[in-house]
């Protein structure tokens, strides 16, 4: 019998990343679709899975939030692997107004963003949101600069323009504009907003 225990613990411990992959997929799919619950268990009921089952998976609505959008970040890297992404190809801009484009379809995924962003500045509610939050805004002002540096580099952007500010003005456009629009999107047009950047910080051939 306790060889039989030792089995099924066994097979329950290989059973549990994927398991978890599926609470995370199933989470996407709903937030994309109806945007993010007020609680852990709010969410459970929303993707069919019991309160207990995420607490296992998931040590609180925080950790789960986090997860579901690092999963789907790595989804987006994963469906536009094949698609010219190199700073030299394109631009600051370029990047955040194909964001802006995938977003249309997923509003409630730009909500769940907005959500992490806003409780990310209650550092002692939410540590872990924080710490996920200033990184991500750290890896995207890296890469954003290096798209203007690489711009620079080929004569299209001033060379007196600081790529770490220019970053920042990106990310900031980006997201306010998106905010903008989950509040009023007949009003506001993120891609068309964003294209106004371009004339600053324009890419080296044709938008891709």
């Amino acid at each position: 019998m306790v060889n039989g225990d030792t089995a099924d613990r066994a097979r329950s411990y290989r059973k549990a990343p994927e398991r978890r992959a599926q609470i995370l997929a199933s989470a996407i799919a709903v937030f994309a679709e109806r945007g993010v619950g007020a609680s852990l268990r709010a969410i459970g009921e929303a993707i069919g899975v019991s309160h207990a089952a995420l607490r296992y998976y998931f040590a609180n609505r925080d950790e789960l939030l986090v997860e579901v959008y690092r999963a789907h970040e790595a989804t987006v890297r994963d469906a536009t692997a094949h698609l010219p992404s190199a700073p030299q190809e394109v631009s600051a801009v370029a990047m955040m107004e194909r964001s802006a484009e995938r977003n249309r379809s997923i509003p409630g995924l730009v909500e769940l963003y907005a959500t992490l962003t806003t409780d990310a500045l209650q550092a002692q509610q939410h540590p872990e949101t924080r710490e996920f939050v200033r990184e991500r805004f750290r890896r995207v002002r890296t890469d954003l600069a290096g798209r203007v540096r690489a711009g620079q580099a080929a004569g299209t952007i001033a060379a007196d323009v600081d790529p770490d500010d220019a970053a920042a003005l990106v990310a900031a456009a980006s997201d306010g504009l998106q905010l903008q629009w989950l509040l009023d999107p007949d009003a506001v047009d993120v891609r068309r907003s964003l294209a106004l950047l371009e004339r600053l910080l324009p890419s080296r051939g044709p938008d891709v």
